[in-house]
């Protein structure tokens, strides 16, 4: 029985390896071998990113809410744990949404917190 190859899932497969590498530097995407493990390494790369993405952003909202408590004299962890002693349920997100975009409602809800 003769050899037979998929030479056409082959060629589909090289070819989306190489256009992902496409914009990659010299050999990066031109040459299959290298270009795949650009492309492999790159992939990890895009991962790993979305998942700190959410951890710079975390960061950022609570540096955001430690100045905007400071002004008050407060500390941002006395802060947080007077949301939860007044049972009230705002993320990080929106409390720092509402410092930099409407800070007389930050004043409104630091007067109830601390009454």
């Amino acid at each position: 029985m003769p050899r037979s190859t998929n030479a056409v899932a082959s060629k589909r497969r090289r070819k989306k390896i190489l256009k992902s590498a496409k914009g990659f530097y010299g050999s990066r995407s031109k040459i299959y071998t290298v270009a795949k493990n650009a492309v492999e390494k790159s992939f990890l790369y895009s991962f790993l990113g979305r998942k700190k993405k959410k951890r710079d952003f975390r960061s950022l909202w609570i540096q955001r809410i430690n100045a905007g408590v400071r002004e008050y004299g407060k500390s941002y962890s006395e802060f947080i744990k007077k949301l939860y002693d007044n049972k009230i349920k705002i993320n990080r997100k929106v409390i720092s949404d509402i410092i930099m975009n409407d800070p007389s409602v930050f004043k409104k809800i630091i007067k109830y917190i601390y009454k």
